[in-house]
């Protein structure tokens, strides 16, 4: 006779997993997004191995937290755990630091013209490396509003910050990389790069 632990009453507590439904409800809502997950992990920490590090430690947090899961977007859930477990290593890596000024100017209207960065014809590697030198703040929320398809309300709630915020540092971000793509904004030319 083979021992697992499941035939040990509460082995894991008074209240034990279903390991059964918590595998099935696991498939269902967490594996249908790890292209999404992979996708933010690596534009938060710019590897592809440490993507791939980061995305298993998330989905073992989501698995180990599945009995909290109270419904709702299963992608907004998991990606905030992928960005909390991406944050949490680059502090363990030394390369996350508040580098989001206040003070920055931004020219609302040419951010709104900013809009159409991530949709324009501009070569795809200058986009990504425009994308790659912002400060993880903005970088996060362009990957989530532009690439993932969230609603400012989603982002604001995975970032545990007010919408207000969400809109601001999309403006911003927008705003440097309008300015670091080099657009020429005027007579229709938008989508060229200025060499």
């Amino acid at each position: 006779m083979v021992f697992s632990y499941r035939d040990t009453p509460g082995i894991c507590g008074e209240h034990r997993m279903n390991p059964t439904r918590n595998h099935l409800l696991f498939e269902t809502i967490v594996f249908p997004h790890l292209g999404a997950a992979f996708n933010l992990a690596c534009w938060l920490v710019k590897n592809r191995q440490d993507a791939e590090d980061i995305v298993q430690e998330s989905c073992l947090r989501a698995f180990r937290s599945l009995d909290g899961y109270r419904g709702g977007n299963a992608r907004a859930w998991l990606l905030s755990i992928v960005r909390n477990t991406g944050y949490t290593w680059l502090e363990r890596h030394g390369m996350y630091r508040k580098t989001v000024s206040l003070e920055e100017d931004v020219a609302v209207e040419d951010a709104a013209d900013a809009e159409d960065i991530v949709h324009s014809r501009i070569d795809n590697e200058l986009v990504r490396k425009a994308t790659e030198n912002l400060p993880v703040e903005f970088r996060e929320v362009i990957i989530l509003r532009e690439l993932e398809g969230f609603s400012y309300k989603e982002i604001a709630g995975m970032l545990n910050v007010p919408a207000g915020t969400v809109m601001s540092r999309l403006a911003r971000a927008r705003s440097r990389l309008q300015k670091d793509l080099g657009f020429l904004l005027s007579d229709g030319e938008k989508g060229t790069v200025q060499v």
